[in-house]
């Protein structure tokens, strides 16, 4: 069989439970959008071991993860995130569409004075 220090990727993604289906941790990588260690994969088959750093697309971010171990079964959320280290960056801060215009919504004040520079009172 298989060394206890490696494991598919595909079953590794879904140990890791970042995807529901070892199906749909297969199919990502299928598509080739997953990285090991910078290199393209395509194959769920792949090995991988702790050290290994995985890059790939989840819910509209990219996610950059640093295996730490490799599992034995699809436990809950706590015990699966003691198998990765999260290197992604944070996301950007997102901005109030508010506090993105420059000047607001201009007061009664600033309408007056606008109407008395273009001449119309």
């Amino acid at each position: 069989m298989t060394d206890d220090s490696t494991i598919r990727l595909d079953k590794w993604l879904w140990h890791a439970r970042f995807f529901k289906s070892r199906g749909l941790a297969a199919g990502l990588v299928k598509s080739g959008k997953c990285r090991v260690d910078g290199t393209p994969v395509s194959k769920p088959s792949r090995t991988i071991a702790p050290g290994v750093v995985l890059t790939f697309p989840k819910a509209d971010q990219v996610r950059v993860i640093k295996v730490v171990a490799c599992g034995v079964r699809r436990g809950p959320a706590p015990e699966a995130q003691t198998l990765y280290e999260d290197l992604t960056p944070p996301p950007p801060p997102k901005i109030d569409p508010i506090e993105q215009r420059v000047g607001g919504r201009p007061t009664k004040k600033d309408r007056r004075e606008m109407d008395h520079l273009r001449g119309k009172s």
